[in-house]
């Protein structure tokens, strides 16, 4: 049966964390609120824990899931060749909607998905989420819907869509916006927009002159 916290009430939202990082731990699934959409969340060195998520959401391998991380420091344990382009990225937009494409440590024990050597990775701003992320580690998360579905912009759409596949869900209200991360790939010498999101070309090339847009 799944457990749900209102972390707009201060007793219930730690109690809600600590019920959610037992889970993460466990290898069970969380649901938990972003800055752009909610996400069902698991611990990413977790392979069953990752193949529940996409199996939750009838996902396939085709479509590896992204990591979310609760401080830039993380990145250093994560990632390689991380070129200095990107890290300018972090400095400006992390906390916020910009994942990065780039590759990660071949030693990494963890199952993705489908990824060819490489991660999709965000910092979010929302402190419920960073709260869990800081305390659990790197957390595989995903849009909280079924594939096909909209994103769920509150607790009620992504528990009606994903019911007890979910161990604890962790309501924090409507999330601030729906539009989703703008998404760089920075495993080359010039970094690629691949998706634009939060983030237009415009304000990424503030930072990255060079960004080209992929087609």
């Amino acid at each position: 049966m799944a457990r749900r916290y209102d972390c707009n009430e201060a007793t219930d939202r730690v109690t809600g964390l600590r019920e959610a990082a037992s889970a993460v731990r466990r290898g069970e699934l969380v649901v938990l609120p972003t800055d752009t959409v909610y996400g069902i969340g698991a611990d990413a060195f977790s392979s069953e824990a990752v193949a529940d998520l996409l199996a939750a959401k009838g996902r396939g391998r085709n479509m590896p899931t992204p990591v979310l991380i609760g401080s830039p420091n993380t990145l250093h344990g994560l990632v390689t060749d991380f070129s200095e382009h990107a890290w300018e990225l972090v400095d400006a937009f992390w906390p916020g909607a910009l994942t990065l494409v780039a590759k990660h440590q071949p030693s990494l024990q963890w199952d993705l998905g489908d990824t060819r050597g490489t991660v999709a990775i965000r910092m979010p701003l929302h402190p419920v989420a960073i709260e869990l992320l800081t305390e659990v580690g790197p957390m595989a998360v995903s849009s909280a819907n079924l594939t096909g579905h909209p994103s769920p912009e509150d607790c009620d759409a992504a528990q009606q869509m994903l019911g007890d596949s979910v161990s604890v869900y962790l309501d924090g209200g409507p999330t601030p916006g729906i539009v989703p991360s703008s998404i760089v790939d920075v495993t080359g010498k010039v970094p690629v927009l691949l998706r634009e999101g939060a983030l237009s070309p415009e304000e990424l090339r503030k930072v990255v002159p060079d960004l080209e847009v992929a087609h």
